[in-house]
């Protein structure tokens, strides 16, 4: 019997091409400024160039890429300056959202949240940086959710694009990783105690932290330049 041939819906292969090229941009396989190149993504991936198109189109409105006239969609690379005060924004609706999430939040959602945090340890104790940033980028997520604010909600998902890439190479250092785990690890606390001011507090505190090991890649990546010159 000939074995039945199942044709993924053309939804689902959109979301899938999305999220495949989605980790690809954060995890710096495409680095920030190249540009996208259809035919070679399309190999690599795959697929048609419908379906690409379509995923360049998403993660051009989540803000990963940006459409060029003439010159077709390049990663989003950031200037010093505007990754800082990116980050400085971001601090403020993270530590908005946990501050509204400790005194909105049900048991459901932080149950939810608590396995998330539950399953990052253990990514974390594997050194499975993918895993561990997909489940950190979740939890961060539920919990500006859980604030239960769609105008926060919009605002943080449209910032925070700008900064996925920057965020998942920020955890590759050993000791920083460790100190952000531990940052998560007060999050769950302040969380489940219900204490809005502990859990804004520790959030705008790892934003700055993260913002801090950004700055200190790019200065090390621009001297090294320098240098090579």
């Amino acid at each position: 019997m000939a074995a039945e041939i199942i044709a993924i819906p053309r939804a689902a292969l959109h979301e899938q091409v999305t999220h495949r090229l989605r980790q690809m941009l954060v995890e710096g396989r495409i680095a920030p400024g190249a540009k996208l190149n259809e035919r070679e993504l399309c190999e690599e991936l795959s697929v048609s160039r419908t379906p690409l198109r379509e995923a360049i189109k998403t993660l051009a409105a989540e803000g990963l890429v940006e459409l060029l006239p003439n010159r077709g969609a390049i990663a989003l690379q950031l200037g010093e300056a505007d990754i800082l005060n990116t980050f400085e924004v971001m601090a403020g609706l993270e530590g908005l959202s946990g501050e509204l999430a400790a005194q909105r939040i049900g048991e459901d959602a932080l149950n939810e949240i608590k396995a998330m945090h539950f399953e990052m340890k253990a990514a974390y104790t594997r050194r499975d940086l993918s895993n561990y940033y997909r489940l950190n980028a979740a939890i961060h997520r539920a919990i500006n959710e859980a604030a239960n604010n769609p105008v926060l909600t919009a605002t943080y998902n449209q910032v925070n694009a700008r900064l996925q890439a920057l965020r998942f190479r920020s955890n590759q250092d050993g000791e920083k990783w460790a100190r952000a785990m531990a940052e998560h690890d007060q999050m769950v606390a302040a969380l489940e105690a219900r204490d809005g001011a502990a859990l804004r507090a520790v959030l705008v505190a790892h934003l700055g932290h993260k913002r801090d090991v950004v700055a200190e890649q790019l200065r090390a990546a621009a001297a090294s330049s320098q240098t090579s010159a």
